[in-house]
């Protein structure tokens, strides 16, 4: 048995030191290679480029460390070989891409993939994106963005996790694990994005100022990048945004003080595209030499765009504005990466590859079972799933919009490849097909009595509607959150004709689709499911499969209502549910207290539907809610326990979900928070038992004394389906 402990003890150490030694021999090469390097062959390493005729000429003159935004293997390898074979110093370029939620197989865009509640999953499909996207020479993807999110407005919603840090964090580790792999060559350089704050842009409107105290970056916006750089992210871009009056890119405290010092992260961070050069428009640079200054100062290492670093850092060495030691330090970081990825060892493409990766049955099969998991169900009243339907009207512009349903950020999907609704339900229904419109903003109702006509004659009838792909992502954010053009009169106009009418809404982000739910008998919520969609909702709308998915954002009732999330601060003045509204108001003033608490005269107080909402195919039970003992000391955990029936029929899949709240602190603290959930799976009429280990440092948050720690106090801890249901049970730190 010791020869035993002393052999493993011996492979552990010098596993170790073959790691140090192997950290020790690229660190020794990578000085050698600096040290061979001009001023201006470092500055060209720093210069990230997306194309162009002179592309091949600045590369063979080593002006140029990475490109974006060619994806064909062949004019890959072309390029390649001029930067590796006939530049002075043969350093192989770092190909880049906007690979968000797929590469050829599109998955459900971020936002749908954070309604599964499934980090496993999350990271399966980052993993397939990562394969896809090597084989045809992408090393270095920008995503996942993990900037949280509370202003459906905001176009970029699409492409995060939502409005929880906590899900957010989950989210991005796993898409970063996924990317990245075990390091061989069809890992991806993941880039954490968009450091920080760019998700509160003023008015939901994108590039907007935010205005964000360090309390709430720390507590808020911090925790799922810290998530990522522990997770072993080897990039981050800046954001666009100005916060306190001062753009990321030229943010030293951001980028320096807290990411390099603070956070100890070593890998790239580059600028978003001419984000360098966009810090002159929002008055904090005269020009752009002088942006350059106050990107390089602040840390940011590659240029994505603006052309300033290598049309200015030599100059500005030369001024002593800058030094050529962060020149260096910067360049470090470029060629490490380099080496990681094995570019130096394996710069080509086999070009054979490709054909054999995408699109393969396994990656189809994962992309399904994402859009199943991701599918929110926020009413059913009986109609679901279709039982005794023959004959099946499917209407709506989002029926048959294959390249729609992909969503945003899907530049290499193939709509060839999409399986839309439509052809997945002819499969097992006598499909009666009318589009009702001919486009998601199409105003004209020229169409909508021929689907009326049609939904006289089906026993069901599922209505497609939604946005198309262009009207959610980055610059397309949008004031009116309703459905576009005459979606919601086909919705109501189906309803007169037909006893069962299913809406199935693809969208990008949560519409204000109250006054549709009162004109159908289910709605199904599918943020832009991407390729295998169509399959995905049919076999949900079939009881092929139940839903799970849960939302990870606030539906609200108006767009007036926005920002709006469940984890927020108390006010003096909370509501109470007795409050009066605008109709209840009588005509003569006076006569009435209209209730001097926080809320809207005319939609109340609530949401339309809460964080972490969606319903089942069979119902759930929640009781004996129970933790360990009632007090704990910092370093201890919290064990809590409850037990979880499935009341219903179906064998089905619950998301658990633990919240708890800090009653009083040294500064207000949220309401509620999400600390934990779990995906259970139960047949009908079976209970278990769900336990979670909560460790009280996780209660830790930027304190009145700026530092992160557990304040002594009374909690409260709930598990329950949602953030706005369950019974809290009670406990204390000391």
């Amino acid at each position: 048995m010791k020869k035993t402990i002393y052999s493993l003890v011996a492979i552990a150490f010098l596993a170790t030191v073959a790691g140090c030694s192997a950290k020790d021999d690229t660190e020794k090469k990578i000085d050698r290679l600096i040290s061979k390097m001009t001023l201006h062959e470092k500055v060209g390493q720093m210069n990230q480029l997306s194309g162009g005729e002179w592309l091949a000429e600045a590369v063979e003159k080593g002006e140029v460390g990475s490109i974006l935004n060619c994806t064909d293997p062949a004019e890959l390898n072309r390029i390649q070989r001029i930067a590796v074979e006939k530049s002075r110093l043969g350093i192989p370029l770092l190909i880049a891409r906007d690979v968000i939620h797929g590469f050829k197989t599109i998955f459900p865009i971020p936002l749908g993939l954070a309604a599964t509640f499934d980090p496993e999953l999350v990271e399966k499909g980052a993993r397939i994106a990562a394969v896809e996207a090597s084989a045809n020479g992408i090393r270095w993807t920008f995503s996942p963005m993990l900037d949280i999110a509370r202003d459906p407005r905001w176009g970029r919603i699409a492409e995060g996790s939502g409005e929880d840090p906590y899900l957010d964090a989950m989210m991005g580790a796993a898409m970063v694990r996924g990317y990245q792999g075990n390091g061989d060559s069809t890992s991806v350089a993941a880039c954490i994005k968009h450091f920080v704050g760019y998700g509160a842009a003023e008015g939901g409107r994108d590039y907007n100022t935010t205005e964000i105290t360090e309390r709430s970056l720390r507590n808020i916006y911090f925790p799922a990048f810290k998530a990522g750089v522990d997770a072993g992210a080897m990039t981050l871009m800046t954001s666009f945004n100005a916060n306190d009056g001062i753009p990321s890119t030229g943010n030293k405290w951001l980028v320096k003080d807290v990411l390099r010092d603070e956070w100890g992260f070593g890998g790239i961070v580059v600028t978003d595209w001419n984000s360098a050069g966009e810090m002159i428009a929002h008055g904090f640079a005269s020009d752009l030499k002088e942006a350059t200054e106050e990107a390089l100062d602040a840390g940011v290492d590659m240029d994505m765009m603006s052309y300033g670093y290598i049309s200015f850092i030599e100059e500005l060495v030369k001024e002593k504005k800058i030094s050529e030691k962060q020149v260096d330090n910067a360049v470090r970081n470029i060629l490490r990466l380099k080496f990681k990825l094995g570019l130096f060892d394996n710069p080509y493409i086999d070009e054979a590859r490709a054909g054999e990766t995408l699109y393969a049955p396994e990656h189809l099969e994962a992309a399904k079972q994402s859009a199943i998991e991701g599918a929110v169900l926020l009413k059913n009243d009986g109609v679901l799933p279709l039982k005794d339907v023959r004959t099946l009207l499917v209407t709506g512009p989002l029926a048959d919009a294959p390249y729609e349903q992909l969503g945003t950020w899907a530049f290499d999907g193939d709509e060839t490849h999409t399986v839309t609704p439509l052809e997945a339900l002819k499969k097992d229904f006598n499909v009666i097909y009318e589009p009702g419109t001919e486009y998601s903003r199409d105003k004209s109702t020229a169409l909508v009595a021929r689907a009326r006509s049609a939904a006289a004659r089906v026993d069901a009838a599922v209505v497609f509607v939604g946005e198309e792909a262009i009207l959610s992502g980055e610059a397309h954010s949008l004031s009116d959150l309703n459905l576009q053009g005459a979606q919601s009169e086909l919705i109501a106009a189906v309803k007169q004709s037909c006893k069962k009418v299913i809406v199935v809404v693809m969208a990008g982000r949560p519409l204000t689709i109250g006054r549709d739910l009162e004109n159908c008998d289910a709605m199904l919520y599918s943020f832009h499911p991407g390729t295998m969609g169509g399959e995905a909702i049919a076999e949900l709308l079939e009881g092929k499969a139940v839903p799970s998915g849960k939302s990870p954002v606030t539906f609200l009732k108006t767009a007036g209502q926005a920002p709006m999330y469940y984890n927020h601060f108390n006010t003096g003045r909370p509501n109470n549910g007795s409050e009066t509204l605008l109709d209840d108001i009588p005509l003569k003033a006076g006569q009435t207290s209209l209730g001097c608490t926080s809320y809207y005269l005319d939609s109340g107080y609530g949401p339309l539907f809460p964080f972490g909402y969606g319903l089942s195919y069979t119902t759930f039970d929640y009781s004996n809610l129970d933790i360990d003992k009632s007090s704990y000391s910092a370093k201890d955990t919290v064990r809590v326990s409850v037990d979880l029936k499935n009341t219903g029929e179906y064998d089905a899949t619950e998301v658990v979900q633990l919240y708890v709240r800090d009653l009083v602190g040294s500064v207000v603290r949220p309401v509620k928070e999400l600390k934990g959930f779990q995906r259970v799976e139960l047949k009908a009429g079976e209970t278990k038992a769900v336990t979670f280990a909560l460790p009280v440092a996780d209660l830790a948050f930027w304190t009145a004394g700026n530092d992160y720690s557990v304040e002594p106090g009374d909690f409260q801890l709930w598990v329950a389906g949602d953030s706005a249901t369950g019974d809290p049970v009670s406990f204390s730190v000391k």
